[in-house]
C-alpha cells in the first residue's frame, strides 16, 4: 500500500489493527470542558466559537482565556484568577503514581498493537526532561521521563510505541485566544524562535525515543522545515510513519491575523461545515490520512486511521457523564467498520492526574481485547 506521500506504507502498519492514544497531561488538574456534543457537531452549528465550546478538556488553557466562555466562568468561581501554569505542582505531584507498566499490561489486555503518547499538547508542558529550553517558559517540563518509562514498558511486550507532539500550536509562544479555525490557524507561532524550538525538540525526540508514529498535531510553523525534518525522521526510523497534519503554510497563518482576511476565511469554513462539505486534500507528507470525530474524508486508495475519545473528547473531563462514552458494542462496531475500510482505530484514554485509568475507559476496550482474541 502507497501513502499519500507516494512512499510505501510499512507492512506493520499498513494492516488493519488497533493502536491505543493517550492524552495525559496538566489539563488533567482542572479536567473540565463543556459537555454533550461531539466536534464535527459544533463546526455545523456553532462554528465562530466551536474551540471554545469544544468537549475537549485538553483545551482548557484556551478556553479560560476567552470572555464569556463557560470554562471561564467556571474557572473563576472554583480558581478565581489563579493562571493555568500554577496547576503545574499540583500535576507533578499526582503524576508521580504513574506507572507505565500497568498502561502496558492494559494494552495488551485490549489486543493493540501500538499506543501514540501525548509527548507535549498545545499548553506546551513536555512529558519529558526535555534539554531544549523553552526561551518563554524556563523549565517547563517534568523532571521524570514518562515518554522514555512507557517507551520501555510498551516495548518489552511487543508493542510498538508512537508520540504525538504539537507541532503547530503552543501557547507559551503565542497565547493568542482561539475560538474557531481561522483563530486557530492564526494563533500557529510563526517566529524564529519557535520555528527552531519545535524543529529540535522534534529531532530530540525522534534521536531519544525513536518512535515507530510521529503523530504531529494541527500543522507546522514552517512549511521548509517540514521535508526537512521527515528525512531526519526516517534516517533514524526506517520502518516510521507519520500522518498529515503537516501543513506548513507560514504565509497563510500569518495572513489570518488581518481582520478582514480572518473574517473572509471564517465564513467560507462555516458555510462548508454548515452544508457538511468535507473535500479529500492533497498531503504529500503523510504516510497515511486522519479522520478524528468523523472530520475527514476516508482515502479511497490510501492507507487512514480514524482517532476519537471513548468519550466526547481526548483528555479526562469530570463534565462528561456514563452516557457521553462509548458501550463496549460500539467501540466493537467501530473497529469492525473502520478495519473493513483498510483503516486502524486509534481509541483514545483519558487518564487521571495520577496516572490510572477510568473504568468507564476500560470497560469497553477490555471487551474489544476479548472480542479480537476470540
Amino acid at each position: 500500500m502507497i501513502g499519500p506521500n507516494g512512499r510505501p506504507c510499512p507492512e506493520w502498519f499498513a494492516r488493519p489493527q488497533l493502536g491505543i492514544f493517550i492524552h495525559w497531561g496538566m489539563f488533567t488538574i482542572p479536567a473540565w470542558a463543556p459537555r454533550g456534543r461531539a466536534i464535527h457537531e459544533l463546526h455545523g452549528d456553532d462554528y465562530y466559537m466551536s474551540a471554545v465550546m469544544t468537549p475537549y478538556s485538553e483545551w482548557y488553557d484556551n478556553a479560560v482565556r476567552v470572555e464569556g466562555s463557560e470554562t471561564r466562568k467556571r474557572h473563576l468561581e472554583l480558581y478565581g484568577n489563579k493562571p493555568y501554569a500554577d496547576f503545574r505542582p499540583e500535576f507533578d505531584v499526582l503524576s508521580q503514581k504513574f506507572d507505565a507498566n500497568e498502561w502496558a499490561d492494559f494494552f495488551v489486555e485490549c489486543s493493540a498493537t501500538h499506543c501514540v503518547f501525548v509527548a507535549k499538547h498545545h499548553d506546551g508542558y513536555c512529558l519529558w526532561p526535555t534539554q531544549v529550553e523553552n526561551p518563554h517558559r524556563p523549565g517547563w517540563h517534568s523532571e521524570r521521563d514518562f515518554v522514555g518509562e512507557l517507551a520501555d514498558a510498551v516495548r518489552a511486550r511487543g508493542l510498538r510505541f508512537g508520540l504525538y507532539y504539537s507541532g503547530g500550536l503552543d501557547w507559551t509562544f503565542r497565547d493568542t485566544p482561539i475560538a474557531n479555525l481561522g483563530e486557530m490557524f492564526a494563533a500557529v507561532p510563526t517566529e524564529q524562535d519557535y520555528r527552531e524550538y519545535a524543529l529540535a525538540q522534534a529531532r530530540e525526540l525522534i534521536d531519544r525515543y525513536k518512535p515507530s508514529i510521529f503523530w504531529n498535531d494541527i500543522c507546522w510553523p514552517n512549511g521548509d522545515d517540514v521535508p526537512v525534518l521527515l528525512d531526519y525522521y526516517y534516517k533514524a526510523v526506517p520502518d516510521g510513519v507519520t500522518n498529515d497534519r503537516w501543513l506548513g503554510a507560514h504565509d497563510f497563518f500569518n495572513s489570518l491575523r488581518d481582520p478582514e482576511t480572518l473574517k473572509g476565511f471564517n465564513d467560507t469554513m462555516k458555510e462548508r461545515s454548515a452544508g457538511g462539505q468535507q473535500a479529500e486534500t492533497p498531503s504529500p507528507f503523510a504516510d497515511y490520512r486522519c479522520v478524528e470525530f468523523g472530520l475527514g474524508v476516508v482515502p479511497r486508495e490510501h492507507k487512514w486511521e480514524a482517532c476519537r475519545g471513548l468519550g466526547l473528547g481526548f483528555g479526562y473531563n469530570s463534565a462528561e457523564i456514563p452516557e457521553d462514552y462509548m458501550s463496549s458494542d460500539e467501540v466493537i462496531a467501530l473497529y469492525e467498520d473502520v478495519t473493513s475500510k483498510r483503516g486502524n482505530l486509534l481509541i483514545n484514554i483519558g487518564p487521571l492526574a495520577d496516572g490510572s485509568i477510568p473504568d468507564l475507559q476500560k470497560t469497553p476496550l477490555r471487551a474489544l481485547g476479548r472480542h479480537l482474541k476470540s
